[in-house]
């Protein structure tokens, strides 16, 4: 792997041309886990949790749900639940812990181009936001509305519309949030647009965030 020299402990789970989920820490991790743990599809290569140096980072992608009338869309729905409930067994809002990923949800107007025309895509239809807000309110804040609430700032141009990105008809779909704790000290949460404009891209690009920890 092109990372291994790099001095990262690499966790991940994935598979071949599909999902996958990974976490990058210095440190050793003191534990990690992968996939949900009620019972039902545990989906390992969508939900990663680690613990290194005493803060949980879970790393999610969050399924896209095709059609709102598909299975896919009531399968999406019901995994926030069992998240909100994964959250509830292993973590608590007093402790420092952070999430991340793709969530695909643009959770309002400003975080989608034309809101109006997208009122019934997979990412931005009401069941979906109200499934995404009622996770997040277990206990966490987003650090980049927290820290800009008012700036427009995507994080996806889709690879199907060739000027999608020149246009910036884009999506805020991928988030970091953080538990009380750490969202108090996020210093800087900004996104970096031009791994976007590179030859045969993601149609992701990087969100990043840095915290005090001292």
């Amino acid at each position: 792997m092109a990372l291994l020299p790099s001095g990262y402990e690499i966790s991940y789970r994935g598979m071949k041309s599909y999902n996958g989920v990974a976490i990058l820490t210095r440190m050793k991790p003191e534990s990690v886990r992968a996939g949900l743990d009620d019972g039902g599809e545990p989906d390992e290569p969508r939900l990663l949790h680690v613990v290194a140096g005493g803060i949980t980072i879970l790393n999610t992608y969050i399924p896209q749900g095709f059609e709102i009338d598909s299975p896919k869309y009531a399968y999406k729905l019901e995994w926030y639940k069992r998240l909100r409930a994964y959250f509830e067994k292993h973590l608590s809002p007093t402790l420092p812990a952070i999430w991340c990923g793709d969530m695909n949800v643009a959770p309002r107007a400003m975080d989608v181009h034309s809101p109006e025309k997208h009122l019934t895509h997979v990412c931005y239809h009401e069941a979906a936001r109200k499934a995404y807000e009622a996770t997040v309110a277990w206990g966490f804040h987003d650090v980049f509305v927290r820290m800009y609430p008012e700036r427009q700032q995507f994080t996806f141009w889709d690879y199907r519309a060739p000027s999608s990105l020149e246009a910036n008809k884009g999506w805020r779909i991928d988030h970091i949030l953080a538990t009380a704790p750490l969202a108090e000290k996020c210093l800087r949460v900004e996104v970096d647009v031009e791994p976007r404009r590179a030859k045969d891209p993601s149609d992701h690009t990087f969100l990043w965030a840095e915290f005090d920890l001292g």
